[in-house]
């Protein structure tokens, strides 16, 4: 489904001018500042897609969590931005269990997703003198990159295959379904909902409830103007429908660097050149331009082409000679300080392919011919693999080869011969 994004950073951007505009906008008062009210969820939503300058430019002072206690601040109003759950709205009502100990003026409260009868009369009941505003936005998801977002149900594979917890499976294939919709709300799409069908029809099922609540959605929402079909489509596949993928060792830069490094919360860690030799951290991000540009490359790429920036950078004013290296650069930055910011990222992600190709090059490499072998059934001169045991064997065989990759290969044997081993 091509999503119907405008601007640089894609779904990004279009989840925060939906929040602008459904939240933000909605409770704006001329010179009048609030407060923010978020839950674990709705931390990271924002955080997926704003700053807290963003923030600030909203009116916005002070963001807390609505789980905690906190000082009251009753000249103020507050934005409550939460799910729909039991444990959220208490922690709004247990901040306007009386008018004397309210501890804030007034309470605008935006749902994230749908808010069941039963959560809604509990809070009606309880605090309903205190709230000016409550709707529901229709976000329930994390736009991770420009053209990728996750529903954040980790153990959705968990509930959804394991015979133990068949009895759950209904109910997280209903969040997931709603989920989804939202994501489809957010781009203004209503799509024709397509499933692989085999081997297990959980692929079927979702699509089933998908499209129920696409039409309950478009049939509710008085304000949309997606009515009928659009000509997207919505494409539901489980992860049997490629496991190869999973299993093999990637050379495009991203997928390298997120297989190989201990990059966590996409985070990057490195030290810098000299004697010091500083731990710095870098955030691979969208507002990385230079990041975002060169992401899907392949790994001899992202080496040719970042060399060929910084030579661009530095001959504007012939700052260094020769081969261009990571001291070299640490000088160019002293000698052009206006080009930092855009040297230093072009250094980050110079070690980090560094940093790819040193693993690539130590036991990753031989790997790679073995699973290419495997994957395609084919070996480099195109003749047929007969026996792909020969194959794997010198693997498993190789000392200098940890578990954790035998493993990966040893799936990519099963995947291969369809099981059948």
């Amino acid at each position: 489904m091509a999503p119907a994004a405008s601007g640089d950073r894609g779904l990004k951007s279009l989840v925060w001018q939906k929040l602008k505009a459904a939240v933000f906008d909605d409770c704006r008062k001329e010179e009048e500042w609030k407060i923010i009210l978020l839950d674990d969820f709705t931390t990271k939503l924002l955080s997926s897609c704003g700053k807290m300058t963003d923030l600030l430019a909203e009116g916005i002072t002070v963001v807390e969590n609505v789980y905690k206690n906190r000082e009251p601040v009753p000249n103020m109003k507050a934005i409550y931005l939460i799910t729909p759950t039991a444990k959220s709205v208490d922690g709004l009502i247990n901040d306007f269990v009386s008018k004397s100990s309210s501890k804030y003026k007034a309470a605008y409260v935006y749902f994230t997703d749908f808010c069941d009868d039963k959560l809604f009369n509990k809070m009606k009941s309880s605090c309903s003198k205190a709230i000016r505003r409550c709707k529901e936005i229709n976000i329930n998801f994390f736009p991770y990159e420009s053209q990728v977002f996750t529903l954040d149900v980790p153990n959705a594979f968990y509930r959804c295959y394991s015979p133990i917890m068949e009895k759950t499976n209904d109910n997280v294939m209903e969040q997931i379904a709603e989920q989804i919709v939202t994501l489809c709300a957010t781009l203004e799409e209503n799509p024709g909902v397509r499933y692989r069908s085999k081997p297990l029809d959980n692929a079927s099922k979702l699509a089933q409830l998908v499209e129920k609540k696409l039409e309950n959605y478009y049939e509710t929402d008085q304000r949309s103007q997606v009515k009928g079909k659009t000509h997207s489509q919505l494409l539901i596949i489980d992860r049997g429908f490629d496991p190869v993928s999973t299993v093999l060792h990637e050379l495009t830069f991203q997928a390298m660097a997120y297989d190989l490094l201990p990059i966590e919360n996409d985070t990057y860690k490195y030290k810098t050149e000299g004697a010091s030799g500083k731990e710095r951290e870098a955030i691979l991000e969208e507002d990385d331009d230079l990041w975002v540009k060169i992401r899907h490359r392949h790994i001899a790429d992202v080496l040719e082409e970042i060399p060929k920036l910084m030579k661009e950078v530095s001959s504007k004013r012939k700052a260094t000679e020769g081969k261009l290296s990571l001291s070299n650069l640490a000088q160019l930055m002293k000698k052009m300080p206006h080009f930092r910011k855009q040297i230093t990222k072009q250094v980050v992600h110079l070690n980090i392919a560094e940093d790819c190709m040193s693993k690539f090059k130590n036991n990753i490499e031989k790997l790679c011919k073995v699973e290419q072998d495997l994957a395609l059934g084919t070996d480099v001169e195109g003749q047929k693999v007969k026996d792909q045991m020969r194959v794997l064997l010198p693997v498993l065989l190789n000392k200098n080869h940890d578990s954790y990759d035998k493993i990966r290969a040893i799936l990519l044997y099963i995947f291969s011969t369809n099981g059948k081993v």
